[in-house]
């Protein structure tokens, strides 16, 4: 049986993604053009098209969008994994009020695609801890997730 392909979020994906959470990032390499993963957690679903994420503006994911805009978001989640891909954009080069210096990447979806392997399903979410001081990384990340809701 082929897995199922949509042309937007299905709405547990777009729930999901309402807060910050873990997801990887593949973005082509400006330099090798080979594949560039990379993990990140500020993601946010704008509507069932769209999704935002910051990342350090200093970041490669910022030079290789700029040299090949297609990126895949892979999000586990709904007992399942998923592949986003789409076309990003560098929306904004400093995130407004947010004390470091992010940008805010904007990803038009094209598919979403289940990529679970046939005949499993995920049975736990991955969890992580931020190793640095904990009511500073809750603050930077209210901070965050609220500019991107207002961009």
């Amino acid at each position: 049986m082929a897995n199922q392909v949509e042309p937007r979020l299905i709405q547990p994906l777009y729930d999901e993604l309402q807060k910050e959470r873990f997801v990887t990032l593949a973005t082509i390499d400006y330099e090798t053009g080979g594949p560039n993963v990379s993990a990140i957690s500020w993601v946010l679903a704008k509507d069932e098209s769209t999704i935002y994420f910051s990342v350090d503006n200093r970041s490669r994911i910022l030079e290789n969008i700029a040299a090949n805009n297609k990126v895949v978001i892979n999000l586990i989640a709904n007992e399942s994994t998923y592949s986003i891909a789409g076309e990003a954009i560098i929306k904004e080069e400093r995130l407004q009020d947010v004390p470091l210096k992010l940008a805010l990447i904007e990803v038009s979806i094209n598919e979403v695609r289940d990529v679970m392997f046939y005949g499993s399903k995920i049975v736990s979410e991955i969890q992580y801890d931020k190793t640095y001081d904990k009511r500073a990384a809750e603050r930077l990340d209210k901070q965050v997730m609220d500019a991107m809701k207002k961009a």
